[in-house]
């Protein structure tokens, strides 16, 4: 997995796990939320970017055939976790484990830390971090109900999906909503990351992981919306959080069969141009199913998939 993100509850220095199983979600009505439609027909997937991790497997590219579908205007946001924990009553892996990574750059005198990502040491595992309280101190959800939520693993996300009566999407689908129609463009928007002296996505600017300077105007998370959409109606696809899709790492790479990874997509606030590009529409990410960090999410599809 990419130092952008952190990992597995069990790649951390002091070696606590996170191994518990989640208790089944309740179907009820759907939560609110708004959806995009995409429409049918074949897009070019993938990217011939000179700048990709080979390891990524972002090539070819190559035409793939999709249905129409719709998907979430926005990744999940904390007040829509909210409603789902309100009436089921489930516990993230975050919180049955006690603890999850929190970017060094947002922790205060106030967290516990429990120690470091083993080959990523700016992510620090602190106790009492989860969607709840994203950074492990007296900050908590209720002050950001409008970002996404984070501190969230595979098993949590597909608890959401069942009960409101949604899907991860397909890394396809991802793919295809996220380009809004552009063909082989680098972003949402096109192939400039600044237009007109403006940012259109959160990611990380300065010296990383010592000096963010902010100059999109966050730190961490941002509200979603804030940056403009796509031509399809679709936010942050590029930076803010990580998004889980359903597929598997190895279907499309033919490596490491037998593993756990999933592929997420759009990058997130810590991706900086000098180590992690993936905030490109066509890159992709190997991430563990039970990774825990600040920065990953997700956002959700209506109906079966085709």
């Amino acid at each position: 997995m990419d130092s952008c993100c952190a990992g597995s509850p069990s790649g951390l220095a002091i070696g606590v796990s996170a191994s518990k199983r989640l208790p089944t979600a309740p179907q009820v009505i759907a939560a609110k939320h708004e959806f995009f439609s995409v429409p049918a027909g074949p897009f070019t997937m993938g990217s011939d970017d000179p700048d990709s991790n080979p390891g990524d497997f972002e090539g070819p590219l190559r035409t793939v055939e999709l249905p129409d579908f719709e998907i979430a205007t926005t990744p999940v946001t904390n007040g829509q976790f909210a409603d789902f924990v309100s009436a089921t009553g489930h516990q993230t892996e975050a919180e049955l484990a006690g603890w999850s990574f929190v970017f060094q750059l947002l922790i205060d005198e106030s967290a516990h830390v429990l120690g470091c990502s083993d080959g990523a040491p700016w992510w620090l595992g602190v106790q009492g971090a989860n969607w709840r309280s994203p950074r492990g101190t007296s900050e908590s959800f209720e002050s950001l109900l409008e970002h996404p939520v984070v501190h969230i693993s595979y098993a949590d996300a597909m608890a959401y999906c069942e009960w409101s009566e949604t899907r991860l999407p397909s890394e396809s689908e991802w793919e295809k909503a996220a380009r809004g129609g552009l063909v082989s463009a680098r972003y949402p928007w096109g192939d400039e990351l600044v237009e007109n002296g403006e940012w259109r996505c959160n990611i990380f600017q300065g010296s990383f992981p010592e000096n963010n300077t902010a100059d999109d105007g966050f730190v961490g998370t941002s509200p979603v919306r804030t940056f403009p959409a796509n031509s399809f109606g679709g936010y942050d696809f590029s930076g803010n959080v990580w998004e889980w899709t359903s597929t598997d790492f190895e279907n499309l790479a033919k490596a490491e069969a037998g593993s756990n990874l999933k592929v997420t997509r759009g990058g997130s606030y810590l991706c900086h141009d000098s180590y992690c590009n993936r905030y490109r529409v066509g890159a992709r990410n190997k991430t563990p199913a039970d990774s825990l960090a600040g920065n990953i999410g997700f956002r959700v599809v209506k109906g079966k998939l085709a």
